[in-house]
């Protein structure tokens, strides 16, 4: 193998000659030289396949007649081995078959008849180192656009990684938010009752009987959600009412007090002006006294035309004021009340949400009862399996709710300051 520098003005590439004729190899490498490109050159295939294999070679120039591997041979190999090369043929005239077979194994680029035509031959060379460039900057630009899309890939990957950790630390904080708004209203709704002691803890009931009518009917979560604040809520407009009124049942009402009453479920709309997450509730709150056959109040509404959560409403409240003396001065038995419901289906009340009312509280057999824990035997990490009840009936704490040391500690002295003793449900460990 020999190397030839070149001198200066091209642009630095290699061109690999290939003759067994010494003559020729020093003709190619005076015209490759004199065009700035470094020339090696070698007398045989073999040869040139060697030197391919150590060094990058941009160009190879071959004579089609050889000993041994002949040009066509040599530039299949190089097609082979090394595609990016450039390939050019010198032939004969008397070597067209060959040449026709060289084009179709060895794909060259050009073939240049000998005695070649100097710019003829550089500028095959050219043409080549052209196209050797656009196939770099080609396998460059892919290569670049791999690496981008990679890049792009990791960086959407992280984004989203980003934006699911912060969508589950807002769902968190919201759900949280909401678990606190509700345990306020339940809370407020309690204080409500506290003026009368036949009313104490009905809001609650109302509201856990009409979510799980809700519930049973399919009502989508969103909708049985307000149905079930709204239980808390139905009775607010009754905070304008005196404690003496209060403390009777409604069958001891004179007429004037009985009006005064009757104006309850319209209050709750200035009651809860202020607050704009609560306004789906207030028609619901309003027609809760309506009935199925319009007799009700306060707007006479009958049928399909009372919401639907108030209707549900209805029932709750009634199945509740019948068990805990509001109606009369008599308090009925659960069987009893659901006796006296059946009774009004299609004239007070709606019949479909009463059949599911009905089937909701068919008597069932009788469960394994846990009882209640005293309050010295509570421990941290317990959880309530039912709501904690003060002894007038006042909500302290929702099923749930997990105890920690402090709040067993405020527990026991709030017990030993009423000198009352507290049920708490606790939910099995494990």
């Amino acid at each position: 193998m020999t190397v030839d520098a070149p001198d200066g003005r091209g642009a630095g590439t290699t061109v690999l000659c290939v003759d067994d004729e010494a003559n020729i190899l020093a003709s190619l490498k005076r015209v490759l030289r004199g065009a700035g490109h470094q020339v090696l050159s070698a007398p045989g295939g073999a040869e040139a396949l060697e030197i391919l294999s150590r060094r990058p070679v941009d160009v190879v120039i071959s004579d089609m007649r050889m000993p041994g591997m002949d040009g066509a041979q040599l530039l299949e190999a190089v097609r082979a081995r090394w595609p990016q090369v450039v390939r050019i043929l010198l032939t004969g005239h008397a070597d067209m078959a060959s040449t026709v077979a060289a084009i179709n194994r060895g794909q060259i680029l050009r073939f240049v008849h000998k005695p070649w035509d100097e710019a003829e031959l550089l500028g095959a060379v050219a043409e080549g180192l052209e196209r050797l460039a656009l196939q770099r900057e080609r396998d460059r630009l892919e290569a670049l656009t791999r690496s981008q899309n990679d890049a792009l890939k990791d960086l959407n990957a992280e984004l989203e990684s980003r934006v699911q950790a912060r969508t589950a630390e807002l769902a968190e904080a919201n759900d949280k938010l909401r678990r606190n708004h509700l345990k306020a209203i339940r809370v407020f709704s309690s204080l409500l009752e506290l003026r009368g002691a036949q009313l104490a803890g009905h809001g609650r009931r109302v509201a856990e009987m009409a979510r799980d009518i809700a519930r049973k009917m399919g009502l989508p979560e969103a909708e049985v959600m307000d149905i079930f604040v709204a239980g808390l809520l139905h009775d607010i407009g009754q905070i304008g009412l005196g404690d003496a009124l209060l403390g009777r049942p409604l069958a001891r009402y004179d007429d004037t007090e009985l009006a005064a009453y009757r104006r309850h479920p319209m209050l709750a709309e200035p009651s809860l002006m202020a607050l704009d997450d609560l306004q789906a509730l207030v028609p619901l709150i309003r027609s809760h006294h309506e009935r199925h056959d319009g007799s009700g109040f306060p707007d006479k509404l009958a049928g399909a035309a009372i919401p639907l959560g108030s209707r549900i409403l209805a029932i709750a409240d009634a199945f509740d004021d019948l068990q805990n003396g509001h109606l009369a001065d008599v308090r009925l038995t659960a069987l009893e009340a659901r006796t006296v419901m059946r009774r009004a289906r299609g004239t007070q009340f709606d019949p479909e949400v009463l059949d599911v009312f009905l089937h909701l509280t068919e008597p069932a057999p009788p469960a394994v009862r846990i009882p209640p824990l005293p309050t010295a035997a509570l421990e941290p990490a317990m959880v309530l399996s039912q709501d904690l009840i003060s002894g007038r009936g006042l909500l302290m704490l929702t099923a749930g709710h997990t105890l920690t040391a402090s709040l067993i500690n405020r527990i026991r002295e709030f017990e030993a300051r009423e000198g009352s003793v507290l049920d708490v449900h606790v939910a099995p460990r494990g």
